[in-house]
């Protein structure tokens, strides 16, 4: 069997079955399109507030807005009441959204303490009728992100997998590592094959997919696609290098210069995007991932969080020998 193919969701249906993972702060529409350009089949947006829309938070609002040039997008939204979830869900199919996600996975205290993300594992009933209200509410395909568990007393992925899929949601994705330990420690991959097996719903795997490798591991044991998250910072063509390794050549590398062009180009659509200064400040957050491996890196990543104009910034980069 192929284990890169089309990714069917419901009613869609990907080019291929390889994600770009909701990551806040991150994966906003500039970089969406990068990782689409890198070869991912569907990206997906950074989680919203369902309770900000409600109240017309102007940010969160445009947090929902869709470029043409980032079909297909995922639009994760979170959040703890069901009208809420709904009318968050609407708003974002509204916007141009191809799926919609909800989040149950996420160990930020500040969401859990309002109800969302991953604390609504401890109570699978609210959570299935939040995912009821929001399938409701749209006609695109409502998946689900979610971890294998809360802790490593008690491994939930089979039942979190079947609730999602007698919920209505049309897939679920499972980040392979519990809630408790974030983003550390290896994947527990054998637990997200149990909920594949359970299931006939696709199961996307997630969690620790840094390169071809870990991503054939997950796509054997039974994931119908894998979803990428900070693997891709840094390298947006991720997906295409790990097409190539699953194909059985060697991905091309990426020089210290090239990620440099790489990274100009997503600082040129942040300031398209948002404007001048929005744009560098945002592009500011990241660059430790893309301004590195060179012998001046550190001077360089010094010299660059104190400008604040393109021009200097493209005449800094210019600069740099490698």
């Amino acid at each position: 069997m192929t284990l890169i193919r089309p990714l069917r969701i419901g009613t869609f249906t990907a080019k291929n079955n390889l994600l770009l993972a909701p990551m806040a702060g991150i994966t906003d529409s500039p970089f969406r399109i990068l990782c689409l350009k890198g070869g991912a089949g569907i990206v997906c947006a950074e989680m919203v507030s369902a309770h900000a829309l409600h109240y017309g938070n102007p940010k969160s609002g445009r947090m929902l807005h869709v470029n043409p040039r980032e079909h297909p997008v995922s639009m994760q939204i979170f959040g703890s009441d069901e009208q809420t979830i709904a009318q968050a869900a609407k708003n974002a199919q509204d916007q141009g959204a191809d799926i919609i996600d909800l989040n149950a996975g996420c160990p930020v205290k500040k969401i859990n303490k309002a109800g969302a993300g991953c604390v609504l594992m401890k109570d699978e009933a609210k959570l299935g009728r939040l995912l009821e209200a929001a399938v409701k509410a749209v006609t695109i395909p409502v998946t689900l992100k979610t971890r294998i568990a809360l802790n490593h007393q008690q491994l939930l992925a089979v039942r979190l997998a079947k609730l999602a899929e007698s919920a209505g949601a049309s897939a679920i994705t499972l980040h392979a590592r519990v809630a408790s330990d974030v983003h550390s420690g290896p994947p527990n991959i054998a637990a997200v094959a149990e909920a594949c097996a359970a299931v006939k719903i696709p199961v996307i795997g997630n969690g620790g997919i840094v390169n071809g490798t870990v991503a054939k591991q997950f796509l054997q044991a039974g994931c119908a696609g894998v979803m990428i998250g900070r693997g891709a910072i840094g390298n947006p063509f991720i997906f295409q290098d790990i097409i190539a390794e699953i194909g059985g050549q060697t991905p091309a590398p990426i020089t210290p210069q090239k990620r440099l062009e790489i990274y100009l180009a997503l600082i040129q659509e942040n300031i398209s995007y948002y404007g001048e200064k929005i744009g560098i400040n945002r592009s500011r957050k990241t660059a430790g991932y893309w301004i590195n491996h060179f012998p001046n890196a550190a001077e360089v990543r010094g010299a660059f969080v104190r400008l604040d104009k393109l021009a200097d910034i493209e005449r800094l980069f210019r600069s740099v020998r490698f």
